[in-house]
């Protein structure tokens, strides 16, 4: 389901809001500044009085070499300031203008094209109208829980029981987050049904989105069904148009269930596409499935999984399936 014109207008508002907020909280951190250091507000004033008189000498002489030297006083005055604050407790930028989004300033627009937050924006409305928001409310990391996965018997190969290995995933998925901006990796959980790795994609998912970063969320079966709907069918459905859009340009692709999708010659052909370009643009992927490298080998051909290995971080999951456990339990 496409936005409305209407959606698409309260976000526009929602970035003038924004604005506004900005421009207040800054005015409030300057009147906090002048009240503190009284000198700086003189400083504030300064360079603009110097340019003012440079461009009336330069007005007068026909010449330009009122300017010269100009930068260099600037520069002086913006090292003073900076002194000021770090003696009086201020962080050095507390007198510049901060914003939700520093890409773009909380315009939503880089370069006349949609921010990355816009696209986040966009991104949760729609998952807000597919309800796929609710179950992230409840998949987060503040509700994972580790009680399900067993602390006794020794992972073979791995010397961890499951509840520590477990704790070991978490992390990675915690500094998954915390490193994203910088380093846009890729994912690839491995392991049985229920184990978790659904649940893993919806923590790094929530946190993502946010923090104002366009994130996707689809099932093998769903991304194939948009894929085949632009590229073989030529669909005129223009919600199916934007969703493949979005699945090209998005910061984060989530791909779950990879595998149970139905698989030929053109699914496997499509996906390498898909992998290989998002590696190439630096965009970042999550996929889930049940399948081992063995079988994705198999399935997808050599070169698909070679490219997975080469640049993605693979992180196998263990433990036995956790709702059939959840069940027990409710019962």
């Amino acid at each position: 389901m496409a936005l409305s014109n209407s959606q698409y207008n309260a976000i526009l508002r929602e970035y003038e809001r924004q604005q506004a907020a900005d421009r207040r909280e800054h005015r409030d951190r300057l009147e906090k500044v002048y009240a503190k250091i009284p000198e700086m507000r003189a400083l504030d004033k300064q360079a603009g009085i110097s340019a003012l008189s440079r461009f009336d000498r330069a007005m007068k002489d026909g010449t330009d070499e009122a300017e010269k030297g100009f930068s260099e006083e600037v520069a002086d005055i913006e090292r003073k300031k900076k002194e000021l604050l770090k003696e009086n407790g201020f962080p050095e930028d507390f007198m510049e203008m901060q914003y939700l989004c520093p890409d773009c300033r909380d315009t939503g627009l880089i370069e006349g094209r949609k921010c990355h937050c816009f696209q986040a924006k966009i991104i949760k409305l729609l998952y807000a109208q597919s309800n796929i928001d609710r179950i992230m409310e409840k998949e987060n990391f503040n509700s994972f829980s580790f009680d399900f996965y067993d602390d006794a018997a020794l992972i073979p190969g791995i010397g961890m029981t499951e509840r520590t290995y477990m704790k070991k995933v978490f992390g990675i998925c915690r500094q998954y987050v915390e490193d994203f901006r910088e380093k846009r990796g890729s994912l690839l959980f491995l392991g049985n049904t229920g184990v978790g790795k659904t649940f893993l994609s919806n923590c790094i998912a929530k946190e993502l989105i946010d923090r104002y970063y366009s994130v996707i969320y689809l099932t093998a079966n769903e991304l194939f069904d948009c894929v085949a709907g632009v590229r073989m069918q030529k669909t005129d459905d223009l919600a199916v148009k934007e969703l493949y859009g979005f699945i090209s340009d998005c910061d984060l692709l989530i791909i779950d269930d990879l595998g149970t999708e139905m698989i030929n010659t053109w699914t496997a052909s499509q996906f390498f596409y898909l992998v290989n370009a998002r590696l190439t643009a630096a965009k970042a992927t999550i996929i889930s499935t049940n399948l081992s490298m063995k079988a994705m080998r198999d399935i997808y051909s050599e070169r698909v999984t070679s490219r997975i290995a080469s640049g993605y971080t693979i992180v196998p999951v263990y433990g036995k399936d956790i709702r059939l456990k959840k069940k027990l339990t409710e019962n």
